[in-house]
């Protein structure tokens, strides 16, 4: 077990924020209101002292190694953590012999395993024995499924709950919370706005670690006066928007070559296109850096406006490669000409940035539970598939059954134009939406 030092003060200070500001309750607790929240049944568990062993499966960050910290103190017991890197097997057995004497004298041992699914079957199964006997509560932690990266033997022995990503909201009041923990800034006091927390928030998508590690950088970036560092938006977007935004060091020719290129193709000016193409080719360039390019753009700039243009941009690049420079200039010029006279639709482009952002203002959604897969006896008795609509079994091809997260439902990305083949597009979309709309209950 872990035994104190004097240097243990020293080295909690020296500890990334997210370790000085760990809460020992569920004051400062973020998220997992349907674990923890009053009168929930993890709550309950912990609150009338009838624990038993857990799996805590969820994302990174989200609060399973602190909720059984808290565990651990609420309950006072001994907290043991192992590695599945470093813990053998002759190091398990020794340290829950330890765990049992303890037991015998009346002690309680709270054994947690992060990312447990780590450890291999002999690892599992030495732990088996003990939590059998009850010499130990043991609290394994996971980002992966449990139904396939637990032994089958010890995951019967575990109530298995099931950790929700945190919310912007959820991460508001964790950051809230760390800036209130004398523990966090002991030097000196931290201005900073609700707008600059809301984008660290925003930034962290659900990781309370990463929103704790952006708001230690932020802090020690920022202006000092005294003892009090004031938080800029500046200082938070050169940290959290730092991008590359060239591939590779060539000369700046290069880039405006080819962004006259593409802007020509978009255009329809199909000889200003050619002449693009031929003065790249002429100095060297790479016929597959352009093949490349004209893959992006079929989509980018045609899209489904005319469906052969992504076709033929990808013969004209497996072209480029067969035959290579110089006579694969001829297909590369058929193509650029092809794509200049194809009709015009940013529609599918428009479609994935309208995605984006979406996602990043509401991070990673979860997937509805009607159309997930359910392999497993625990991924059924957790809703998995239950309600799911099968489309093919019904004359139209269509169900009423919503594949959209709930939070996001009616939310739309793609507007298709009336270029081109796209008209169709447009009008099977319609009638896709005006059936929705009959049906709906």
């Amino acid at each position: 077990m872990k035994q104190g030092s004097i240097f243990d003060s020293e080295a909690h200070q020296n500890s990334p924020l997210a370790n000085r500001v760990r809460p020992t309750d569920f004051d400062g607790f973020a998220g997992q209101k349907h674990l923890v929240g009053k009168g929930k049944i993890l709550r309950d568990l912990i609150d009338r002292d009838q624990l038993s062993s857990m799996i805590f499966w969820g994302p990174p960050g989200v609060g399973k190694t602190t909720l059984a910290q808290i565990i651990a103190h609420k309950t006072e017991s001994q907290f043991i953590t192992f590695s599945a890197v470093t813990s053998g097997i002759k190091e398990i057995r020794e340290i829950m012999q330890e765990a049992e004497n303890n037991r015998e004298m009346g002690e309680r041992t709270v054994v947690f395993i992060d990312e447990i699914h780590r450890f291999n079957k002999a690892q599992q199964d030495a732990f088996l024995p003990f939590v059998e006997r009850g010499s130990i509560i043991l609290i394994g932690a996971t980002t992966e499924n449990p139904s396939f990266e637990i032994n089958s033997a010890l995951l019967s022995r575990c109530k298995v709950f099931v950790l929700k990503q945190l919310t912007t909201d959820d991460i508001v009041e964790l950051l809230h919370h760390a800036l209130k923990n004398p523990e966090a800034f002991p030097d000196y006091k931290v201005v900073i706005s609700e707008n600059d927390l809301q984008t660290i928030a925003q930034f962290a998508n659900g990781d309370a670690r990463t929103a704790l590690n952006t708001l230690e950088m932020v802090v020690l970036n920022s202006d000092r006066q005294g003892d009090q560092v004031k938080v800029t938006e500046g200082s938070i977007e050169q940290l959290i928007n730092t991008k590359s935004l060239r591939y590779d060091k060539k000369g700046e020719e290069h880039y405006n070559i080819i962004s006259a290129l593409h802007k020509s193709m978009r255009n329809s000016d199909v000889d200003a296109a050619i002449y693009w193409l031929t003065r790249m080719l002429e100095g060297g360039e790479d016929p597959l850096y352009i093949a490349r390019r004209l893959v992006r753009f079929a989509s980018e700039d045609i899209g489904l406006a005319d469906t052969r243009a992504l076709s033929l941009a990808i013969d004209v690049f497996q072209a480029c490669q067969f035959i290579g420079m110089p006579e694969c200039n001829v297909h590369l010029t058929e193509c650029v000409i092809y794509l200049s006279l194809a009709p015009k639709s940013n529609a599918v482009y428009e479609a994935t940035n309208n995605v984006k952002s979406d996602i990043k203002k509401t991070g990673n959604e979860p997937v509805p539970l009607q159309i997930r897969n359910a392999p497993t006896k625990l991924m059924k008795e957790l809703d998995y598939g239950k309600n799911y609509q099968y489309a093919h079994d019904t004359t139209d091809k269509l169900t009423s059954m919503k594949t959209m997260p709930p939070d996001l439902e009616g939310h739309e990305y793609y507007y298709p134009s009336m270029q081109g083949n796209e008209k169709r597009f447009k009008e099977r979309l319609e009638y896709i939406k005006n059936w929705h709309r009959e049906h709906e209950e």
